[in-house]
């Protein structure tokens, strides 16, 4: 096996399993994911294509009763794959609000792509299949169909029809992802769409140069050394193509997987602390404290939602503590923890839940001055993250014990 057959594998593989990734979204998704559907379905078609293409499929399939099998089974998945991808690109660019402004060029030429797309699949599919069994030479099986048909008019002309279809729609890909990759706000967005759109350059140069090849090799017959070193080398270049078009598909959606993660971590760093609070004030949920696993698995509410929500509850919690609690007990805090910040915070809310659970009567609000005053609210939940890990570190002794001494001094 040749390194260009493993890295076929490789990034047959890699399309496989961005296929797989993103299949539950294009499945379950509702009416407004149309383009999470498209894209899936052009990972999907790709990923079929590229398989068509690994050594031992290709050889299988090209010894078949129809000689040449994989190539019409690549161009015709490839074909739907492109097809969709040009779905995808009219589902993102094709919609604007028009109510009489001019609407902008890449939205005009997303429509006309709309209006051609389908028509032109159908079109190329059958005028693919036609030529395949009528001017295709297919005496002898190939392994390598470009280099092995080098010189042949009816493989060329055969070749140029999918060469125009592949090469129309990859400028297409290419022109707008370059406007969307100039006008992304986001660092993941602009990396992503900057490979996406390398990866359709490459795919015109692939597509412009092996059609020249085709047509100069029947006026002048290459030698088979030549042929076999320029499809070689074209088909690394489509190697490099996809792996660069799915990993930059995938960063953004990676990154959103990032973000969920995250607040999953969050999720288990606040419960022990919500659960307290919400456990000393049971009418301030919308539902009862359940345990993490249960809470993590509530997949009716968006995690950042569930997350937001625990803060909110902890700053309502901790603004119905201070009626239960002396001035005293915000220094006594500060000296407990050596310093104002999130340890001090957490004596002072393991202190409050006592008094709390003391039963007594609520007061005037006690004292509190937290120093989390954040822009965001991802600033207030990281916060909220380092007072609930060192609330954990708390002991509920050393909490009394400072209660007592912060009720002595208001006493005195």
């Amino acid at each position: 096996m040749t390194a260009l057959d493993l890295a076929g594998y490789l990034i047959a593989g890699l399309m496989t399993a961005v296929a797989l990734w993103r299949m539950p979204a294009a499945l379950w998704g509702d009416e407004e994911d149309k383009r999470r559907r498209a894209l899936w379905g052009c990972y999907a078609g790709f990923a079929a294509a590229l398989w068509t293409k690994t050594q031992i499929v290709r050889t299988t399939l090209n010894n078949s009763p129809i000689v040449d099998l994989a190539v019409l089974i690549k161009h015709y998945t490839a074909t739907v794959a492109i097809l969709a991808i040009l779905s995808y690109i009219v589902a993102i660019y094709g919609a604007y609000p028009e109510e009489g402004a001019a609407v902008p060029r890449h939205v005009r030429f997303a429509r006309v792509i709309q209006r051609v797309a389908a028509k032109a699949a159908g079109a190329t599919v059958v005028l693919l299949t036609v030529l395949f069994f009528t001017v295709v030479d297919h005496t002898v099986p190939s392994d390598r169909f470009v280099s092995d048909h080098a010189g042949e008019w009816g493989a060329s002309l055969y070749m140029t029809v999918f060469y125009v279809y592949l090469g129309a729609a990859s400028a297409v890909c290419a022109y707008q992802w370059a406007l969307a990759t100039a006008n992304a706000s986001l660092r993941h967005l602009r990396v992503g769409l900057g490979m996406m759109t390398f990866a359709m350059f490459i795919g015109v140069g692939y597509t412009v140069s092996r059609t020249l090849f085709l047509w100069i090799s029947v006026a002048e017959q290459p030698t088979t050394a030549f042929a076999q070193t320029f499809d070689k080398a074209t088909e690394a270049a489509q190697v490099v193509l996809f792996a660069f078009f799915a990993i930059g598909a995938a960063i953004p959606a990676f990154a959103k997987g990032w973000r969920r993660a995250r607040l999953w971590r969050a999720q288990v760093a606040l419960h022990p602390l919500w659960r307290d609070l919400m456990a000393a004030f049971p009418d301030q949920p919308f539902a009862p404290p359940a345990p993490l696993a249960r809470e993590l698995t509530r997949f009716d509410t968006p995690a950042d939602l569930r997350v937001d929500r625990w803060a909110a509850d902890i700053a309502d919690a901790v603004e119905k503590l201070r009626h239960y609690v002396p001035d005293a007990l915000e220094a006594a805090a500060r000296d407990a923890a050596g310093s104002a910040g999130p340890q001090a915070d957490a004596y002072w809310i393991r202190a409050a839940l006592a008094a709390k659970a003391d039963e007594g009567p609520p007061g005037p609000a006690a004292a509190f001055a937290t120093p989390h005053a954040t822009s965001d609210q991802d600033g207030e939940v990281a916060w909220l993250v380092r007072v609930a890990a060192a609330y954990r570190a708390v002991p509920e002794e050393a909490a009394r014990k400072l209660l007592a001494q912060a009720r002595a001094e208001a006493a005195a």
